[in-house]
């Protein structure tokens, strides 16, 4: 009321609520996602060792790296490459250690694919690994043979770990490794995206608030509009959800699942806005 008495418009009212909103989403990406991040990870780590279990699965710059446990003892994993769900291996090495910790067997293959009967390789190469014999003189080649194994697709896939549990400062160069090894970096690219967005769509929300209620309180209704406000917010967060679920499938790129939600509800407020100012 006191900016449009004094003749000037009420959107320059607007300009420091949205730079407020702007600098709280920068920092809530730049330090909050970070501390998020570390205590979620660190949380999920405890009640691993709690439960007595240990991750099965780790990228590194070599590629990736697998363990899985049985009745024969532990093996180790190691692949360049994998398709998309981990469940074929290219490149893949099986280290197989005794109950005492020490290495027995080694098999490299060209490819190895995880099926319910276990690893199917081709081309597979094994040593046979001892303190008093010669590995390559006891080697033997094979072109297919089977490998037991208890993993399950679902539990590779699940070991990476939810996108929030990943520092924003550390998910490109995450993102990079998983499509270095072949897996899909789809569910990771849009949260990453959806995180840059977060300081406009805060910035959107202050404008929408700003539609309904940026008007003199006598001409009465004020009730109505902070209800069809916080309507229209829940409607925004909904299409938020449901772009990020499309973006995660694939249906739409990262950045516009991500980026389309702000920006499409900046426009309609400020719609809502100029028409009231100057309509």
């Amino acid at each position: 009321v006191v900016t449009r008495a004094a003749g000037r418009s009420a959107l320059r009212a607007l300009l420091a609520p949205l730079l407020a909103a702007l600098a709280l989403g920068a920092l809530c990406v730049a330090v909050l996602n970070p501390l998020v991040a570390s205590t979620t990870r660190a949380y999920e780590g405890r009640v691993s060792v709690l439960a007595g279990e240990r991750p099965i699965l780790s990228l590194g710059s070599s590629g990736l790296w697998l363990r899985q446990g049985g009745a024969a003892g532990q093996t180790v994993i190691h692949a360049t490459g994998a398709n998309l769900d981990g469940t074929v291996l290219f490149g893949a090495s099986f280290l197989t250690f005794d109950d005492a910790g020490a290495p027995r067997q080694r098999i490299d293959a060209d490819r190895a694919e995880l099926t319910p009967q276990g690893w199917q390789l081709r081309g597979a190469k094994t040593w046979p690994l001892g303190a008093e014999i010669t590995p390559e003189a006891l080697a033997s080649v094979t072109p297919q043979m089977t490998i037991p194994s208890t993993l399950t697709a679902d539990q590779i896939r699940n070991s990476f770990g939810a996108p929030s549990s990943i520092p924003i400062w550390d998910l490109p160069r995450f993102i990079d490794r998983l499509q270095a090894a072949g897996f899909s970096a789809r569910r990771h690219a849009v949260w990453f995206q959806m995180e840059l967005a977060l300081p406009v769509f805060l910035a959107a929300m202050v404008l929408v608030g700003a539609a309904f209620t940026l008007r003199h309180q006598r001409g009465g209704r004020t009730g109505q509009a902070v209800l069809y406000a916080v309507l229209l917010s829940f409607g925004l967060y909904f299409l938020r959800n449901f772009a990020q679920i499309l973006g995660e499938n694939g249906q739409v790129p990262a950045a516009l699942a991500a980026w389309t939600p702000p920006l499409v509800a900046i426009g309609l407020a400020m719609g809502l806005l100029l028409h009231r100012e100057d309509g």
